[in-house]
């Protein structure tokens, strides 16, 4: 418990520095969105790009990470929709609402993601959460956009192309593809490109965490409701027994357990928000969601890590 309190610090406190510039206006809001297009699409590539290159994936239970976290994620898709009916009928929560709910249940926050596995697991946890992201975020971003046309308040849904475009054009997807094809002609990665790549992820998990730290609001709480607690209970309490228990199935232990259980237990992507916003979902409501999960993961990550890990 004192390792991971130890590791969790480091983040807190960069978050915390993030909500504070945020809030002070000592970066003004409108900076925030190039900053974070910054770690998006520059910084945190390099992390994943550097770190699967060099990877030496024969030691590490990729095939086993990846399976174990598929079965995690189509389980809780799976259950987010068969609650959707009872939610309608018991608490009155209409489409709109629904699918912020979906996707605070099921989406995860990459950045924060990627900082809780270098602070923990070093550039091994790296290379496993890159693992991770080639299975989840295909099947999330497609999954997302097809409850929100579903359920949503918008007519523009996105075509088939849209959604492979987007996903062929994930900075992140194309750091991995780039990475894995290094890694199988043992690309040599040294001198001033390593210097360079070095120094560009670096930066990539202060900045990131800092920009997730400016993205919550917490006055934008109100007093919790069903929708609220259904998201949170079931991304940050539900989720890590799911993911606990497939990776117990597929005999995960070590460093492969703790990737299963960060990717399970960090609060839904910041982006899930945009997404809302743009097809007709319950943007204030999704707004909210990630603001009470991020602040409950504070405990819930530490706790979760100790007695599941």
């Amino acid at each position: 418990m004192l390792t991971i309190l130890t590791a969790l610090i480091p983040i807190i406190v960069l978050t915390a520095l993030g909500y504070v510039l945020e809030r002070s206006k000592l970066i003004p809001e409108t900076q925030w969105s190039g900053i974070e297009r910054l770690t998006y699409f520059a910084l945190f590539p390099c992390v994943l790009f550097k770190s699967i290159a060099l990877a030496d994936f024969a030691s590490l239970p990729s095939i086993e990470v990846g399976l174990t976290l598929l079965a995690t994620i189509l389980t809780m898709i799976t259950l987010v929709l068969l609650l959707r009916p009872f939610m309608e009928r018991r608490f009155g929560i209409n489409g709109p609402r629904y699918t912020s709910i979906f996707q605070g249940s099921v989406r995860w926050n990459g950045f924060l993601a990627l900082a809780l596995g270098n602070s923990l697991l070093g550039d091994e946890g790296v290379a496993l959460l890159a693992i991770a992201m080639v299975v989840m975020i295909p099947v999330l971003n497609v999954s997302s956009i097809l409850v929100l046309s579903r359920y949503g308040a918008s007519d523009k849904a996105p075509s088939v192309g849209k959604i492979a475009r987007d996903l062929a054009t994930n900075p992140f997807n194309i750091a991995i593809v780039l990475g894995i094809l290094g890694n199988l002609v043992s690309l040599p990665i040294t001198g001033p490109a390593l210097t360079t790549i070095n120094m560009l992820g670096g930066g990539a998990l202060a900045i990131g965490l800092l920009c997730v730290g400016a993205s919550i609001d917490l006055h934008s709480l109100r007093r919790p409701g069903p929708a609220l607690t259904f998201a949170t209970v079931i991304r940050l309490l539900i989720g890590p027994l799911v993911g606990a228990g497939f990776a117990a199935l597929f005999g995960l232990q070590g460093s492969a357990l703790i990737v299963i259980l960060i990717a399970c237990t960090v609060p839904s992507a910041s982006n899930a928000f945009l997404l809302a916003r743009l097809m007709g979902g319950d943007a204030k409501l999704m707004a909210e969601i990630l603001t009470l999960q991020s602040v409950v993961s504070i405990v819930t990550i530490p706790v979760l890590l100790a007695l599941l890990g």
